[in-house]
């Protein structure tokens, strides 16, 4: 009993740390625009681990490590995947969406596609940013159940309410502040985690001995489902609210190009890191629940240590949660309360709407953590759905001209009910719900990017009335005829 309160006590003296960072913070907060942007520039490195940091939350971290409990050193696919996205991202994505200067992912695919296609970007994004949140209280409620041994509900209860306030606090500057540490706190914990879980069964050689050969086959968890989880991981990034919002922080696109490299540099061994843990657990602890591997190893350990351990793991929890509400919250302001029911953009009303959806948006996943089970599962389909998104992203960016408006609000709402209904039938024919996020998308828009040509063809100008042409400007490309 005196191992948990000293680990309380820990856990408490970073929260209030925390806490103290956010409200400092809180100063730059004034306005709606600074609550969802920060409010100045940041350095690329910050803004680097900001986003590994929202990537790697308990959902994640306890994700990975379950799935290692049962597949092994494979489950670091998962967030490896996250790693080469960055890469990607650095390279083709990052300056181009710092140069735009959109704040929301809606904002940039409507400049393309219209106004249309604002609205149901944002609803695909929450939805999807939601579910996001209901694995992450899920699997921190596992973390708090296990080190204070009270029921599960109440824990997650009280991770989601604990979350939201801290949350509320002090906008995107203190999200910033915050993750940086988290970030740090985080990689440090599950290194450390995998290190005494190491020589807690005797080393590398008897793990090796204590688990089946297949459990350290780079593939033991079968290709299709590591190209499901780069699919999925690679098209979050590229299509997620935060990320975007995150990158137009830096004043520069050469930053903005660096700051995802800063991200890969985190999550690669991180991934690795967490799939040891999940492997030592399937040794000492063979008789628990999958998706106790990390905690059941994190609360067994020397109470100091725990400590720390299960700071990062805090950390992460709320980092994450930072970026998710505060993301799901500034689309609502800038697509929903702002058109709707504040179009003169009164500052006071925008600004108490942002906080107030803040703390919404945190409390309504509480009700459906209470019976998620599979957080890995969870958090892959809200990875599906932004993949869904990606496509749209890289024909905006690339070849604009291609498919319709009409064609990109199809996609998205055909995304939306195809992707869902797939998991939710247990991806039929061992097709993943991934597979069919992007290829739902490729293909309307490319059906009616085909009617669009044969519309145009010159046979069939002559049979069209005059005046029915809108032409729309994208992202520094071609003009379009739709």
């Amino acid at each position: 009993m005196e191992s948990t309160w000293l680990v309380i006590v820990i856990v408490l003296g970073y929260m209030a740390i925390l806490a103290a960072v956010s409200y400092l913070a809180r100063r730059s907060s004034r306005t709606s625009a600074s609550f969802a942007n920060g409010g100045k520039a940041f350095p690329a490195i910050l803004i680097g681990f900001l986003l590994a940091s929202e990537f790697i939350g308990t959902s994640a971290s306890i994700g990975t490590a379950q799935e290692a409990y049962s597949v092994g050193i494979s489950a670091a696919w998962n967030i490896v995947a996250l790693g080469l996205g960055f890469i990607l991202f650095s390279f083709l994505l990052a300056h181009r969406f710092n140069a735009l200067g959109e704040v929301t992912i809606s904002g940039a695919l409507a400049r393309v596609y219209g106004e249309r296609v604002r609205t149901a970007t944002s609803v695909i994004m929450v939805c999807a940013l939601m579910i996001v949140a209901v694995a992450v209280y899920a699997s921190g409620g596992a973390i708090l159940s296990n080190l204070l041994d009270i029921d599960k509900a109440l824990a997650i209860a009280l991770v989601g309410v604990l979350a939201t306030i801290y949350v509320s606090i002090g906008g995107m500057r203190s999200v910033v502040y915050t993750n940086f540490i988290h970030a740090i706190v985080k990689l440090a914990g599950i290194i450390l985690l995998a290190v005494i879980g190491t020589h807690r069964v005797g080393g590398v050689g008897e793990l090796r001995a204590a688990l089946p050969s297949d459990m350290f086959a780079i593939a033991g968890v079968g290709w299709a489902q590591i190209f499901a989880w780069l699919i999925a991981g690679i098209g979050a990034i590229f299509a997620t609210q935060y990320v975007v919002q995150a990158i137009t922080t830096v004043d520069e696109p050469i930053k903005a190009r660096r700051a995802g490299l800063y991200s890969t540099l985190i999550l690669i061994p991180y991934g690795f890191f967490a799939a040891v843990v999940g492997m030592c657990s399937a040794v000492l602890y063979p008789q628990i629940a999958s998706i106790g591997a990390l905690p059941a190893l994190a609360v067994d350990i020397h109470p100091v240590l725990a400590g720390f351990v299960v700071s990062g793991m805090a950390g992460a929890m709320f980092g994450t949660i930072a970026a998710l509400t505060i993301g799901c919250s500034t689309l609502l302001l800038k697509d929903f309360y702002q058109p709707y029911f504040n179009r003169d953009r009164v500052e006071r009303k925008n600004l108490r709407f942002i906080q107030a959806a803040t703390i919404v948006t945190g409390i309504i996943p509480i009700a459906l953590a209470l019976i998620a089970s599979d957080v890995l599962t969870i958090t892959f389909l809200a990875k599906s759905l932004r993949a869904s998104l990606a496509v749209l992203v890289l024909l905006m960016f690339f070849t604009p001209t291609y498919g319709t408006r009409t064609g990109a609000l199809l996609s998205i709402i055909a995304s939306l009910v195809t992707t869902i209904g797939w998991f939710l039938a247990g991806n039929p024919f061992g097709i993943d719900n991934a597979y069919v996020a992007i290829a739902t998308p490729i293909v309307i828009m490319t059906i009616c990017h085909v009617l669009k040509r044969a519309d145009s063809d010159p046979k069939s100008q002559a049979s069209r009335s005059p005046g029915n042409e809108v032409t729309v400007a994208g992202a520094g490309a071609n003009r379009e005829t739709v």
